[in-house]
């Protein structure tokens, strides 16, 4: 009997220690996982709905997201960039998701509008519509780490993959949101430097995407938004980023920027080679900066005013002369912001008549010269404040939908 006992303690003895190693095995690698994604699993928890959708509206969600950490941006520019969407779907698949989950970067046909302006106050004003069709939309604000600012910018769900037609629920979702600081649409920084992307309808007859290919690191058209986000603090330094790399337009289209700072500089950036019957080659284009204190030979609307406007065509002179002037894409607009602005020579009373010009050329209201059929977000980022006053899918008279933003938040 006591034999028999103590070859029953001696297996207890032998299954307790198995299950201990188990546990420890189970417990270093729980350890190991929280260590590796701290950052990443902190971000997914932060995610939060701020506005439910309307689909009788064609709105979609709106969520926030705090990312915590520097999202491997650093890292992203020590290799030199990236020349494709595959390949900053690769990088922030192999970084951000470790490799778990894959994920879609997309860049649809953006038809929008921005302008910059003053208040009556002083403070410097960045202006943004951001028109496609029904999206979820995520509000992202990262941190600032050492050498980096901090920024809050609007990301259309949709580049990423997310189902347009239903809330942001899954885990799988959620993981997949933090792609999302790499596919900024505007924003601003702590520097109180702001930007926005646009499209430009290059190449003639068919778009054609900017491909530049020299000795440069490269970007694409949204990481060139991450970078002067994370790195400009002023519009020299923005334009200073946007000259060393090699830019590649997403989605085999082309696009322009705007970039404005708090002392009330603001250029427009875009890449051309000859007119829009000839410019058909984007490994041909070079960058050309149109400054809004420097844009005489623009025209006269732009030669009389301090501030500036872009829509969805190349401001450069003669650009469309041998075009049809269908190919202007969004200069009716683009005229129309001029001749509010014009009206008390660029400046507004405050953020909500900034606003209200938006609202004049949001697309449910206006007539589409494209097949964007509604804005999906308004914005006005004070620079000098530097804050934001926001509003989803032009829900300009609903006072639970005007949402503000800023650093101290």
């Amino acid at each position: 009997m006591k034999q028999a006992r103590n070859k029953k303690t001696g297996k207890r003895s032998i299954f307790c220690k198995i299950l201990a190693i188990f546990l420890s095995v189970v417990l270093i690698l729980i350890a190991t996982v929280l260590f590796l994604w701290k950052d990443e699993i902190a971000t997914v928890a932060s995610i939060k709905m701020i506005k439910d959708r309307n689909d009788d509206h064609l709105d979609g969600a709106v969520y926030t997201m705090k990312v915590k950490g520097g999202f491997y941006l650093d890292d992203f520019v020590r290799q030199g960039g990236v020349k494709s969407d595959k390949e900053l779907i690769d990088f922030v698949t192999k970084n951000i998701t470790k490799g778990l989950i894959n994920m879609n970067i997309d860049d649809p046909e953006i038809g929008c509008s921005s302008f910059t302006a003053k208040t009556e106050s002083g403070d410097v004003l960045f202006a943004r519509n951001y028109d496609l069709s029904k999206t979820n939309t995520c509000i992202v604000f990262t941190e600032a780490n050492e050498g980096r600012h901090a920024s809050i910018s609007s990301v259309d769900l949709k580049f990423l993959g997310i189902d347009v037609d239903k809330n942001m629920e899954s885990l799988k979702d959620k993981i997949t949101c933090l792609a999302a600081t790499y596919a900024p649409l505007d924003g601003i920084n702590d520097a109180g430097v702001s930007c926005g992307i646009y499209m430009t309808y290059q190449g003639g007859e068919e778009t054609v995407a900017t491909d530049q290919n020299t000795e440069k690191p490269d970007f694409t058209s949204t990481t060139l938004l991450r970078l002067i986000l994370d790195y400009a603090d002023s519009v020299e330094k923005a334009v200073e980023i946007a000259s060393a790399y090699d830019m590649h337009d997403s989605a085999k289209t082309s696009y322009h920027y705007m970039v404005a700072d708090n002392s009330g500089k603001s250029a427009i950036l875009e890449w051309v080679a000859g007119t829009d019957a000839t410019d058909n080659d984007g490994s041909k284009r070079e960058l050309i900066v149109t400054y809004n204190d420097a844009d005489t030979h623009i025209g006269t609307m732009e030669a009389q005013s301090d501030y500036q406007v872009i829509t969805n065509f190349v401001i450069q002179p003669g650009y469309y002369d041998d075009s049809p002037v269908e190919d202007k894409k969004g200069y009716d607009r683009y005229a129309r912001i001029y001749e509010e602005l014009n009206k008390t020579n660029g400046f507004v009373k405050d953020e909500k008549a900034a606003m209200d010009i938006l609202k004049i050329v949001g697309r449910r209201d206006w007539a589409n010269d494209d097949k964007n059929n509604c804005t999906v977000h308004s914005a006005v980022y004070n620079l000098t404040d530097k804050t934001v006053m926001w509003v989803p899918n032009e829900n300009f008279d609903d006072p639970t939908a005007i949402f503000t933003f800023s650093f101290e938040d």
